[in-house]
């Protein structure tokens, strides 16, 4: 069996993959750009380049309509996720910044998409918890601060529909989940990632996709 960390993600082999998929639109690139000299101590929250493409394949692949965000940021994940919504489709946006969602703002109206999306400036747990209780979302993506990703994950499968997907970032953090005394924010993880393993409820895979990403179908 070939092991899957054979083939090293250099520099050129990355540009290749990213050429190799859906390129970002003007808005997007546009929106990227702008967080990266805007705020180039925050840029690394930004979702990377390949996670646009991929979030808004995923949101066609299970026909979403109601989609969940938490951790919005300067809005990119959230601006492929909605051009890849139907007309009516709405995605809730979940974040605590003023200034770094109006970034977003200016992004997702450039793009004729601001009226899928319905930003709530809260902590996520208070707009999760207002909620409907009942299944209902098709698609969630979980980027967010780490230590609070248990109680996401508890808010949020309840209310995934059957075939519903939870999309988490950040779940290799860095590589710190393989350090046995990890603390903070990287001990947060390693305890989210063995939940979601040990999960009845969901069918999971976590994947080598930038910083890692795990995909959570609702049975």
């Amino acid at each position: 069996m070939t092991r899957g960390n054979e083939t090293k993600i250099t520099d050129e082999l990355y540009a290749y993959m990213l050429a190799h998929n859906p390129p970002l639109d003007a808005v997007q690139r546009e929106l990227v750009e702008t967080t990266r000299t805007g705020f180039p101590d925050r840029a690394g929250m930004q979702s990377s380049e390949e996670q646009g493409p991929l979030l808004a394949f995923l949101v066609r692949l299970v026909g979403a309509r109601h989609v969940v965000e938490v951790g919005t940021f300067t809005g990119f994940s959230a601006l492929a996720m909605a051009q890849a919504l139907p007309p009516d489709g709405t995605l809730i946006a979940c974040d605590v910044s003023e200034e770094w969602t109006a970034v977003g703002r200016a992004a997702w109206e450039e793009a004729g998409v601001a009226d899928r999306i319905d930003l709530r400036i809260a902590p996520a747990l208070d707009t999760l918890r207002a909620m409907p209780d009942e299944p209902h979302i098709d698609l969630a993506y979980l980027d967010a601060d780490k230590e609070n990703y248990l109680p996401y994950w508890e808010e949020l499968v309840p209310r995934m529909r059957t075939g519903g997907l939870v999309v988490t970032d950040n779940v290799l953090y860095h590589g710190g989940v393989t350090d046995p005394y990890a603390s903070g924010s990287t001990a947060a993880i390693k305890e989210f990632n063995d939940h979601v393993l040990n999960d009845a409820r969901m069918d999971s895979v976590m994947l080598t996709v930038a910083d890692g990403l795990t995909l959570s179908r609702r049975r």
